[in-house]
């Protein structure tokens, strides 16, 4: 498609290393000191990963026009790529909020006030967007994941772990049980006294359950971030167990799908308007906004078995947050023990640091240069190739200057009065 700046305290520079990165979700929140560079470098390497795969999703052809390597691609690109962002949310709301340690006190009220009046841009600049481009904008729903969070920055890692289990495992279900009981009058009957839906095709009811990143069942991967927020990513015993974890999920998710619904379990359905358009494979503004996870009310309860992107079931869940923990893991090993392609992948980390701006960017890039969703009109790589390239040279130029990116500096300015609050 379509969710992760300030001044941040940073690590030592090793010898030799780059200087430390200013982490930045799209919501961008400040790094936590810690014993490695490598840990927070990482975390922006796959920030610019979760980017570049919203590029493929917007942009590059459909799945279905592409063949062997381009298959491939697309195919992990589609929902993973919004989840990764999602997964990167939590993990920043944490450097905000405390990195090992919750803030208290001043300092604890403070962060919250900071967060929560990201979370309103957030959602006011979602809502603008939305406006043009339709339910794929997932700006929005970062707002109301923010809000949501709130509550939970105090809990411990183990604690957030438990909470994003349980949300998972239950919150699909709900989510099919709610949909199901959601007739077009009733969901009328709300839009019509929703200030939001009067402005896009974003309303509250689309934000929490309808909609293309519904936070009923998407606060699992932000939880599941906060949780990875409050290790030590630096530590190798950590880092090897998250690897253990990350590929158990995914391969326990994805095999009990396959084992229950068949062999189309892991089917992308994003084109065929079976499935939640967060994929980004309908045009913005197309209006045709499916309910969560393809859950639409005639939908046979069987679909929950079911694990292909976006399909929002327990396996989608479970799975995805999988493959989000093993780029967050694999980033950050690479990014630590090898020196060399850390210099080389500057430019691209430096993608990661903006990436608000390069988020919104792309979208009106897309909108000024006519580029053509990533619909059956697009059967060329090249538009996607040209915006990944101009993305990292516009990021590595601008970081060479400034110490965040444009919307980034905004987002941290407005937070200011924060430091108000008594």
């Amino acid at each position: 498609m379509t969710q992760t700046q300030p001044p941040q305290e940073t690590p030592a520079p090793q010898e030799n290393s780059p200087p430390p990165p200013r982490t930045s979700p799209e919501l961008a929140v400040p790094a936590s000191p810690g014993p490695s560079t490598g840990r927070l470098v990482g975390v922006d390497l796959a920030r610019a990963l979760a980017v570049f795969g919203m590029y493929v999703v917007h942009i590059g052809p459909p799945l279905s026009a592409t063949t062997g390597v381009g298959s491939w691609i697309r195919y992990l690109a589609d929902g993973h790529s919004s989840v990764l962002f999602a997964t990167l949310a939590g993990f920043s709301l944490m450097l905000l909020a405390g990195r090992r340690e919750p803030k208290t006190g001043l300092a604890g009220r403070q962060a919250k006030a900071r967060i929560a009046i990201r979370a309103v841009i957030l959602l006011a600049l979602g809502t603008v967007m939305a406006m043009e481009y339709g339910g794929v904008i997932i700006l929005g729903f970062y707002g109301v994941y923010f809000l949501l969070a709130l509550p939970l920055v105090r809990l411990s890692a183990k604690t957030l772990a438990i909470l994003a289990a349980a949300f998972a495992l239950v919150t699909p279900q709900l989510a099919f049980v709610l949909t199901s009981l959601l007739t077009p009058s009733v969901q009328e009957s709300i839009n019509a006294y929703d200030p939001l839906r009067r402005l896009s095709e974003v309303g509250v009811l689309d934000l929490l359950l309808t909609g293309f990143y519904p936070a009923l069942t998407w606060m699992s991967f932000v939880i599941a971030g906060m949780a990875l927020g409050r290790l030590d990513l630096s530590a190798g015993t950590v880092r090897r167990r998250l690897a253990a974890v990350g590929a158990s999920l995914t391969v326990a998710a994805y095999g009990m799908s396959l084992l229950l619904a068949g062999k189309h379990a892991l089917r992308s359905t994003a084109e065929d308007g079976s499935s939640s358009g967060g994929s980004g494979s309908m045009p913005p503004g197309s209006g045709s906004m499916p309910l969560d996870g393809g859950s639409f009310p005639d939908m046979p309860a069987s679909s929950l078995l079911s694990a292909g992107p976006h399909s929002g079931t327990t396996f989608d869940i479970i799975g995805s947050v999988g493959v989000a923990i093993l780029v967050i893991v694999g980033a950050t090993v690479a990014m630590d023990r090898l020196p060399r392609l850390r210099r080389l992948a500057k430019p691209v980390i430096a993608v990661g640091t903006m990436s608000l701006t390069a988020y919104v960017g792309h979208f009106l890039a897309q909108s000024a240069l006519s580029v053509p969703a990533g619909t059956s009109t697009q059967q060329s790589w090249v538009p996607l190739l040209m915006f990944v390239l101009g993305a990292t040279v516009f990021a590595a130029i601008w970081s060479r200057f400034f110490r965040r990116g444009p919307l980034e500096y905004l987002l941290n300015a407005a937070t200011k009065p924060a430091k108000h609050i008594r």
